[in-house]
């Protein structure tokens, strides 16, 4: 079954300036949204840290804005999208977030 690569881009609040009770809601959304994925959520992912950029010229420059990833299986490009639906990064409805989604293909 193909593999899609979910990449998230836009602001991220770091759990450390959450409250206890944001964090605790934050997480459980994500649970919920995982559960809902089930074994279609092949990696769950992981947010990113510190970036940097390497040009074709050799210099060095500021990376995008990505801020983590997720991987999933889907049938095609439209189901791998509909799994967005209830994902908690994109709930905020302001137009700062989203999910950036590419099959991986074999080598």
């Amino acid at each position: 079954m193909p593999r899609f690569i979910y990449l998230y881009r836009g602001p991220a609040t770091p759990m450390s300036e959450l409250t206890p009770e944001q964090g605790a809601e934050r997480m459980a959304a994500f649970g919920a949204w995982m559960e809902k994925l089930g074994s279609a959520l092949v990696d769950v992912g992981s947010p990113f840290g510190t970036s940097t950029s390497v040009r074709d010229d050799g210099t060095e420059g500021t990376a995008g804005d990505l801020i983590g990833y997720s991987i999933v299986e889907a049938d095609d490009q439209a189901a791998a999208r509909a799994f967005t639906d209830g994902l908690p990064f994109l709930s905020n409805s302001d137009g700062k977030c989203a999910v950036e989604i590419f099959e991986l293909l074999s080598m």
